[in-house]
């Protein structure tokens, strides 16, 4: 795979994640960008919040759209260190995200180029430019890392 330099907007997802694992949580890490500015950041935050929606993209689009007063965050770029599941992808396409940047592919629970597919499907009304694989190996190390340490 094609390995590119790690911009700082997913430089900043990777620590982001880093925290999510001191926290307990799977280490997945988002960040908003829009005009070179980040405009929303999070990370993986379920068992901490006891809230199933409680994902980094979430988390990263809400704090993007209140800084924005809009709900649509148009031509805004959304760097997350995992594929986004389906509830993420979703709320992806409802936000109008320019384009998405993940780090690590996720082939059991990733729904852009595993499972679901949302970005296909007729009834996504928008869909984001794809770019995959930036930051994968730092990613995908440390979520083995967090599984591994809890086997």
């Amino acid at each position: 795979m094609t390995q590119w330099p790690l911009p700082d907007p997913m430089a900043r997802a990777l620590a982001l994640a880093r925290e999510a694992a001191v926290a307990g949580e799977v280490p997945v890490g988002a960040v908003v960008v829009k005009d070179g500015a980040v405009i929303g950041e999070g990370s993986n935050a379920p068992r901490g919040l006891h809230d199933p929606t409680a994902h980094a993209e979430i988390a990263a689009i809400r704090m993007a759209a209140a800084a924005l007063g809009d709900e649509r965050l148009t031509g805004c770029d959304l760097y997350v260190t995992l594929e986004p599941c389906a509830m993420c992808a979703g709320a992806i396409v409802h936000a109008r995200i320019a384009r998405l940047y993940y780090a690590a592919s996720d082939p059991k629970g990733g729904a852009v180029e595993h499972g679901a597919r949302v970005f296909e499907h007729p009834q996504a009304l928008h869909r984001p430019e794809v770019y995959a694989g930036m930051g994968e190996a730092e990613a995908a190390e440390l979520l083995r890392g967090f599984f591994r340490d809890r086997r």
